[in-house]
């Protein structure tokens, strides 16, 4: 039997793939035969386990598990790209909303409303201050076209805004899944330049840890 230790809290819909008479999982085990982790920063020493096959990451990137390390030992290491992708784009456009309608403004103000009198005339007055721009119209800017990054392209060019993106390293299956209407960036500064909001989905590499610094955000609107 397989023995699969979990570095973090892995969803048991998750775990129960692994039949179970094959595999034995646990957050509490010695000399794992493989390893499942989400966020949890590996290191080397945690790989120095005899026996040990494979690291899968619950998500996207392998920025957290020594991988050179791994690879010297012969350990196998894998991720699940786009396995969150739905989840994330929801988060981006709630972030763009929330920002652009400044919801969680007029939360508070509302919330301070409380035991005062004459609400309905307060309303009247204060409304206009948490209307906000709306999306539809905006220019949106996708740095990334991978599983999530397209998801979010596709989106927002449905909720009316003008999408355009980059991608130096985009898959063939990447781009047939985009939108018509999502056009490419003529180059990242005109990208910085001209979009209304930007939205990053990019491999946390050392060709891009430092990418938004304040070379980026001079370049920006």
């Amino acid at each position: 039997m397989y023995k699969i230790l979990t570095l973090n809290n892995i969803a048991k819909c998750g775990t129960d793939e692994l039949p179970h008479e094959k595999f034995s999982v646990s957050d509490n085990l010695k000399d794992p035969d493989g390893i499942i982790l989400r966020s949890y920063a590996m290191t080397e020493d945690e790989i120095n386990t005899p026996g040990l096959l494979g690291i899968a990451r619950a998500g996207v990137g392998v920025n957290n598990i020594p991988v050179e390390a791994c690879a010297e030992k012969g350990i196998v290491v894998f991720n699940t790209p786009g396995a969150n992708a739905i989840a994330v784009k929801e988060l981006v456009i709630a972030g763009m909303l929330l920002a652009s309608r400044r919801i969680v403004d007029g939360i508070n103000w509302t919330q301070s409303q409380k035991g005062a009198g004459g609400v309905s005339k307060s309303v009247e007055q204060e409304k206009a201050r948490f209307a906000g721009p709306e999306l539809f119209g905006k220019k949106l800017g996708v740095i990334g076209l991978g599983a999530i990054g397209g998801m979010v392209a596709n989106a927002c060019n449905y909720l009316g805004m003008d999408v355009c993106g980059i991608d130096p390293y985009i898959s063939i299956d990447a781009a047939w899944a985009l939108s018509r209407s999502v056009k490419k960036a003529e180059s990242p500064d005109a990208l910085y330049a001209e979009s209304d909001f930007i939205t990053l989905h990019a491999t946390y590499t050392e060709e891009t840890k430092h990418m938004c610094g304040e070379e980026f955000f001079s370049k920006c609107k």
